[in-house]
């Protein structure tokens, strides 16, 4: 099961559960969809090179028996020059 980090590794926006702008790679990096489209180049995950995607929304009746996470992971993300 998705563990639904609760923020962007780049910059730490919080990314809730119901978070439409979260973005993951298949190691559950997490990251926000400004950050991927402005500083991690061609769609890569800085820490593994893996691919991103939309990470999914669980249903909000789920989260009871399912909660998401609540480590916050900060990584070194690129910087923007």
């Amino acid at each position: 099961m998705l563990a639904l980090r609760p923020n962007c590794e780049c910059c730490d926006k919080d990314l809730p559960p119901s978070a439409e702008d979260a973005m993951i790679c298949s190691f559950e990096c997490t990251f926000c969809v400004d950050c991927v489209d402005t500083k991690l180049p061609n769609n890569r995950c800085p820490n593994c090179g893996g691919n991103l995607a939309s990470r999914p929304i669980r249903p909000a009746n789920k989260l009871e028996n399912n909660p998401p996470s609540s480590e916050r992971v900060i990584s070194d993300c690129p910087s923007v020059e």
